[in-house]
């Protein structure tokens, strides 16, 4: 039989998961100045800085 998850358990889980939801991973496509071509720049940051990290050069 299964395992049944305590009760404390599943709590630090819905906090967890409150608090993972406030990240997001955001890629951004950067030119090279030498070659011209494209790389990709990606970082895991705070849902509130995601327009400052696009923003930025």
């Amino acid at each position: 039989m299964a395992k049944v998850a305590s009760k404390n358990a599943k709590i630090k889980d819905a906090k967890a998961s409150a608090e993972a939801k406030n990240w997001t991973k955001v890629i951004k496509a950067v030119r090279s100045p030498k070659t011209g071509a494209y790389t990709f720049k990606e970082q895991i940051i705070h849902k509130d800085k995601v327009k400052d990290f696009l923003s930025a050069k």
